[in-house]
């Protein structure tokens, strides 16, 4: 079972303002007028919840048992919603890398329309002002807090990303429409604060809401649901940085059993390169480097993925060492090869058990990359276990606790890979 903070609550987005007396109410109502079967043995509330609007059992529920049906006209999309003709009409121009365009238009269109349909579904929205995505964060807190977490540069890709989509897609095709998009929607600060409730209410990467096959969605138990228990549906497996990034929270330590630390690929070319004396061995390392790349085991922005009990990019990893550490005449056999004819042999697997039995040379360069690796971090591992001291830890911002979170756990991982390679 998900760990509480990785699963999604079903109900929706976390509640906000009071845009009703009673949002539940009309939301309630509203699911009643369009059709969606709601079980009897759950409800919609801010009672018994983790954080805001949830789904809790008033029954006990067992596995396979219904919770709601939402019929197919009900799901808000770029196909359901009320300038859906001229969406699918202007496909060709709405084209863009996320592929969220035409989606987030109908949002726009919908949020401002006086009499949209999902109006009281709005109303259960939360303060689109109070999230907490680190994209809304200001950059210089954004850096001093996720610095060497990837964080920051993920978020940075995704505002150039989202600005360039607004400014050269989705503002022209508002101007073009005045009449189904007035002013107050036309801005780029309301499209990023859209983007990421689309990223973190959205049922996996690529564009959300997208309708299924049959006439309704369906959600059902997939395990005994104890009576009074709040119903989640899990985020799947993702780490403390993807949290904290898609979503804008990251889970307390230990908590996050799918947790991962990332070695930049050009780390480990950086650390093989500390080991070069003269101008010859720099020059076969960066042949042996290229040789990775042609055979696509590395690149200038990969990394290799580190978890708790596994390398997640272990035949990355297991190639990249052996290729940057085996003596140069093997290297010339090997690169004639195109890499084949090489037997994968049981003591070079990177199982993190195995780790300790690895050859000298491929524990070394290891532990060079995990100690270059730290050094992107602005603190050291005992700063953040003085900081996670409960006198301490409750003192801190929300935003200094999820930050903390994601960089102790990054750093568990790099240094139970210190003590792996010692």
């Amino acid at each position: 079972m998900a760990t509480q903070a990785k699963r999604r609550r079903v109900a929706g987005p976390v509640g906000g303002g009071d845009a009703a007396p009673d949002p539940v109410a009309g939301f309630l109502s509203w699911c009643r007028q369009v059709g969606l079967e709601l079980s009897p043995k759950v409800s919609v509330s801010r009672q018994g919840t983790v954080a805001g609007y949830g789904m809790v059992a008033q029954e006990s529920v067992q596995p396979g048992e219904l919770l709601f049906a939402v019929p197919r006209a009900a799901l808000l999309s770029q196909h359901t919603c009320s300038i859906g003709g001229l969406l699918e009409r202007e496909r060709g121009a709405l084209q863009s890398q996320s592929g969220w365009v035409p989606l987030l238009l109908a949002l726009l269109h919908e949020l401002q329309a006086p009499a949209s349909p999902w109006s009281p579904y709005f109303a259960l929205w939360p303060e689109l002002g109070r999230l907490e995505h680190p994209m809304f964060w200001p950059e210089e807190e954004r850096r001093r807090l996720l610095q060497g977490t990837g964080v920051p540069e993920a978020v940075e890709k995704d505002l150039a990303n989202i600005r360039s989509e607004y400014y050269s897609i989705v503002l022209p095709f508002m101007e073009a429409h005045p009449d189904l998009f007035s002013p107050r929607v036309r801005s780029l600060e309301l499209y990023r604060q859209l983007v990421a409730l689309v990223m973190a209410y959205s049922e996996g990467p690529g564009p959300s809401f997208s309708l299924p096959p049959q006439n309704c969605l369906r959600m059902v138990a997939t395990q005994l649901i104890p009576k009074g228990h709040e119903i989640f549906n899990t985020y799947g497996q993702m780490a403390n940085w993807q949290l904290i990034h898609m979503y804008g929270f990251a889970e307390p330590y230990p908590d996050n059993t799918d947790d991962t630390a990332d070695i930049q690929m050009v780390t480990v070319r950086e650390a093989a390169l500390q080991g070069t004396k003269v101008e010859a061995e720099r020059l076969l390392l960066y042949e042996r480097w290229d040789f990775l790349c042609k055979l696509e085991m590395v690149g200038e922005e990969g990394a290799f993925v580190i978890g708790r009990e596994e390398v997640l990019t272990e035949e990355e990893l297991t190639t990249t060492l052996k290729v940057l550490c085996m003596p140069a005449e093997e290297f010339r056999e090997f690169k004639d090869q195109d890499g084949w004819g090489d037997n994968k042999r049981e003591e070079d697997s990177l199982t993190i058990t195995n780790i300790p039995k690895l050859k000298a040379s491929w524990r070394q360069l290891l532990r060079d990359s995990v100690l270059l690796t730290l050094q992107t971090y602005a603190t050291d591992l005992k700063s953040e276990q003085d900081l996670l001291s409960n006198e301490v830890y409750t003192r801190l911002s929300w935003r200094e606790q999820q930050a903390l979170q994601v960089r102790y756990g990054q750093k568990m991982i790099l240094h139970q890979l210190l003590e792996l390679t010692s």
